[in-house]
């Protein structure tokens, strides 16, 4: 009788792939949750809980991010020196208007691991709130760069 093993990925077997997303109207939450799932790795048949098997995945456009209700003016981000009395808190829409780019890095960092591997994913992840980004040598050389995984299905 022979026995059957389960595959499971290695570090560096695994191609590196680059995703393009234009996050021009897209609502946050649901374009965090695409972003988490593809620097994971969760959507490949390769995917390992111990290694990194994920995509680099570059956003553009993402001060036309879309936030509905009203959370523009009730949603909180808060961010402490560790000294007493030195508790900073934001509004949404203030850090909308700042910096758009860390909007979104915050809401996909709340929706991976919270250890060394949730952190390396997050390095894998470059945000630009503007149409252009520096990385096109990379995505030009992989056919796999879409657009929009929502307008995809996934």
């Amino acid at each position: 009788m022979k026995r059957t093993s389960t595959y499971f990925a290695k570090p560096g077997e695994t191609p590196e792939r680059w995703r393009v997303i234009n996050a021009q109207g897209e609502t946050l939450g649901r374009l965090a949750r695409n972003i988490a799932i593809a620097l994971q790795g969760k959507d490949r048949a390769t995917f390992a809980r111990h290694t990194l098997t994920g995509d680099f995945v570059v956003v553009t456009n993402a001060a036309n991010l879309r936030v509905t209700g009203k959370k523009l003016d009730q949603k909180m981000y808060y961010r402490h020196s560790g000294y007493v009395g030195n508790l900073k808190t934001f509004r949404l829409r203030e850090l909308m208007e700042s910096r758009p780019d860390r909007v979104l890095q915050l809401a996909v960092k709340g929706m991976l691991p919270k250890n060394h591997m949730g952190r390396q994913m997050l390095r894998r992840l470059k945000i630009y709130s503007g149409p252009d980004h520096p990385h096109e040598a990379q995505v030009t050389g992989h056919p796999v760069a879409i657009e929009n995984p929502a307008a995809n299905g996934g």
